[in-house]
């Protein structure tokens, strides 16, 4: 399956998506809608759970800095390393194939401040207690955007706040700023 990128510099372009259920792609109309409502230009950016990358594929095609890929997923993770060669930005992606629990367990949370994280664990595990602690990982005012099912509630995650939350069918997304 392939799934294009919305806007910026790479939009209309096609990317490959894991092959395997462990993953699930972010619908466009969502990816869209996420997107309209942030600035990522300049940004330094976390993409969790990245799956086949789409949400830090957009953000640098619409002028992130740089953005980090963390997925366990062995296949998943060849596919990111795949789509970043495509657009030939290795430059400014790195792609860490583990566990985001193993990815911050060796990342130094002081060191490593970002300004946008997102948050796309898989719907049938979405390991909320690793996810609320990703939240250290912000810089002061940074966003964090948790994608969860709308069959779950939302979860409380303590430095930050909920300033926006958003339902697409079956989706919602929660927006959480760091104080």
């Amino acid at each position: 399956m392939k799934v294009r990128i919305i806007s910026g510099e790479f939009g209309g372009r096609l990317i490959d998506t894991p092959t395997r259920r462990s993953t699930h792609v972010m619908g466009d109309r969502v990816r869209s809608g996420l997107f309209n409502m942030i600035d990522v230009a300049g940004a330094v950016v976390l993409d969790a759970f990245a799956g086949s990358g789409a949400l830090g594929l957009e953000a640098i095609s619409r002028g992130a800095k740089t953005v980090i890929f963390v997925e366990k997923d062995r296949a998943a993770a060849r596919t990111v390393v795949k789509n970043t060669t495509l657009f030939d930005i290795s430059k400014k992606t790195q792609v860490t194939n583990t566990t985001v629990e193993n990815w911050m367990a060796t990342t130094d949370e002081k060191a490593t401040n970002f300004d946008i994280i997102f948050a796309d664990p898989p719907y049938h595990k979405p390991q909320f207690s690793t996810t609320a602690k990703l939240a250290r990982y912000l810089k002061p005012n940074g966003l964090m955007i948790l994608s969860i099912s709308a069959r779950v509630s939302i979860p409380t995650v303590e430095g930050v706040v909920v300033v926006d939350k958003r339902e697409y069918g079956e989706a919602n997304l929660i927006f959480y700023q760091r104080v």
